[in-house]
C-alpha cells in the first residue's frame, strides 16, 4: 500500500507535469503554476487510500479469483463461470495497527468478500449460486471483523468475527502453490446432486454431503470468538479460541527447514458441546473434530508431498464417526522466467456414516423420524476423488493460473441406497493478488 506524503505528491505532480514537457524555462513557471500544481495534487490524493488518523496504519490487500468449469454428471453436462467459493472467493482486507508502547501493539482487521456466483451453492439447476455469507448473488459480506492486542513476548489476543484456531488448520500448511485449486474442501461440487445411474434421475444426495462435513472442512467458517496466538518459538506456535455457542478449540503448528527439506505440520482439535442451540459454526452440534496436516518439500528438486486427515466424532451412541483422507504429491520447479510451475496429482476419500433417519433432539438423544426439534444428518455414503492439475505462477503480476481435472464417484448403503453415477469436471481459473 503506497502512502503519499505532501512532498511525494508534489514530486509526482512535477514529474507528471513540468518534466514531461522536456525543456521548460523559467518563464514557464509564471502565471497560475501554483493553482495548476494544487489541482494536480488534489487529483493524486483522490486516488490514494486515506488513514483515519496519523496513529493507526492502514493496509489494503486481497485477491480476485474466478474459474471456468466444464462438468459432466453422467446425464447432463454444462459450463459455468463462478467464484472460488465463500472464504476463498474474491475479497478485500483492511488491516492496520498502532504501537501502544514498545513491544505492544493494537490493531484491527476488516475483511469483506464479494461473490457473484458461489461455487459452494451452485448445482445442476442453479447457475449462479448465492453467497454463503449473504444469501444473494452479487453480494458483499463480512468475512472477518475483529480487533487485537499483541505483545512480542506474550502473544496476541483477538476479539470479534474471525477464523478460529482450528479453522482450516490442516489445509494451510500446504506450501506447494496448488492450495487454491486442489484441497480437501468440496468447493467446486458441494451442492451438485448425485445422479442415480439406474434411473437417470437426480437423487436428493449432494456430492458435498456424501462425504460429510463438506468433505474434510468440518470447521471452515469464521465465527464470533475470542482467540489467542502464542509467539513462535523455534518454528513452533500454539493457538486456542472460544466462541458461541459452547465452541472451543486448540491448535499447534510447526514450520521450518531441515537440511534440504522444507517441513510444515499442524494439528487441531475442536468441540461443539451444545446440542440444542444452532450456533454459527460449520461443525455439527454435539461433535468433536480432529484434523492433522503435513507438508514436505525437497528444496533442490522441488518434489513435494502433502497429506491431511480428519476425524469427526458425533459423541452419540449408535452414530458412526466420519473420516477424511487427502493426499497430494508433485513437482514445483522454475522452468519459466514467469515463475514456478507446479504439477500435481491428488486423491481424496471422505466418509459420511451418520444415519439419514436419525435426528438429534434438544437433549442429545436420537429419535428415528423425529425431525420436529432436531437436526437431520445425511445418509451413509463415501466419496472417492482423484485428480491432476498444473499451476503456473506469474511473479510479476502476483498471479497464479491453473488447469485441473477431477473424477468423483460415490458409494451409498442402507435404506435408500442407489447406484451413483460418476461426476467429472475440468476447471481453468486464475487468482491475482493485490
Amino acid at each position: 500500500m503506497n502512502k503519499y506524503s505532501l512532498s511525494a505528491l508534489v514530486a509526482a505532480g512535477l514529474l507528471a507535469g513540468g518534466m514531461s514537457a522536456g525543456s521548460a524555462t523559467a518563464a514557464d513557471l509564471g502565471g497560475n503554476c501554483c493553482a495548476d500544481l494544487e489541482e494536480r495534487i488534489a487529483e493524486l490524493e483522490a486516488t490514494t487510500a486515506r488513514k483515519g488518523n496519523r496513529k493507526v496504519s492502514l493496509t489494503v490487500s486481497g485477491w480476485v479469483g474466478q474459474q471456468v468449469t466444464w462438468w459432466d454428471d453422467g446425464g447432463e453436462s454444462n459450463v459455468y463461470v463462478h467464484d472460488l467459493g465463500s472464504t476463498l472467493a474474491s475479497h478485500v482486507k483492511f488491516t492496520g495497527q498502532a504501537t501502544i508502547v514498545p513491544g505492544w501493539t493494537a490493531g484491527y482487521v476488516l475483511h469483506l468478500e464479494a461473490v457473484g456466483s458461489d461455487s459452494l451453492t451452485m448445482d445442476q439447476n442453479t447457475v449462479d449460486g448465492p453467497s454463503v455469507l449473504t444469501g444473494t448473488t452479487n453480494g458483499v459480506g463480512t468475512l472477518q471483523s475483529f480487533w487485537f492486542i499483541k505483545s512480542e513476548q506474550l502473544g496476541k489476543v483477538s476479539v470479534g468475527k474471525q477464523s478460529q484456531a482450528s479453522d482450516n488448520t490442516a489445509i494451510l500448511v500446504d506450501g506447494s502453490g496448488s492450495l487454491v485449486p486442489a484441497n480437501w474442501v468440496s468447493f467446486d461440487v458441494n451442492s451438485f446432486f448425485i445422479r442415480n445411474k439406474s434411473t437417470g434421475d437426480l437423487s436428493t444426495l449432494r456430492w458435498g454431503g456424501a462425504g460429510g462435513c463438506v468433505w474434510g472442512d468440518c470447521n471452515g467458517l469464521p465465527t464470533n470468538s475470542v482467540r489467542y496466538d502464542s509467539p513462535s518459538f523455534g518454528g513452533f506456535s500454539v493457538s486456542a479460541s472460544w466462541g458461541e455457542d459452547d465452541f472451543w478449540d486448540v491448535a499447534g503448528r510447526y514450520a521450518g527447514e531441515l537440511g534440504d527439506f522444507k517441513l510444515a505440520v499442524a494439528a487441531a482439535y475442536s468441540e461443539v458441546s451444545d446440542f440444542e442451540t444452532s450456533g454459527n459454526v460449520a461443525q455439527p452440534n454435539g461433535s468433536s473434530y480432529l484434523q492433522v496436516g503435513a507438508y514436505l518439500e525437497h528444496i533442490p528438486t522441488g518434489l513435494f508431498a502433502y497429506g491431511a486427515y480428519g476425524h469427526l466424532d458425533p459423541n452419540i451412541a449408535g452414530v458412526g464417526s466420519n473420516n477424511t483422507w487427502y493426499a497430494k504429491g508433485g513437482l514445483r520447479q522454475r522452468w519459466s522466467p514467469l515463475g514456478h510451475t507446479v504439477l500435481y496429482g491428488e486423491y481424496l476419500r471422505a466418509q459420511n456414516k451418520l444415519s439419514s433417519s436419525a435426528f438429534i433432539d434438544a437433549d442429545g438423544d436420537i429419535n428415528a423420524g423425529d425431525n420436529g426439534a432436531g437436526v437431520a444428518f445425511l445418509g451413509r455414503s463415501e466419496v472417492n476423488v482423484w485428480g491432476l492439475g498444473v499451476v503456473q505462477e506469474i511473479d510479476a503480476a502476483a498471479m497464479s493460473i491453473w488447469v485441473k481435472y477431477r473424477n468423483l464417484d460415490a458409494d451409498t448403503s442402507g435404506v435408500g441406497a442407489f447406484d451413483a453415477d460418476k461426476f467429472q469436471y475440468v476447471g481453468a481459473g486464475a487468482l491475482i493478488n493485490f
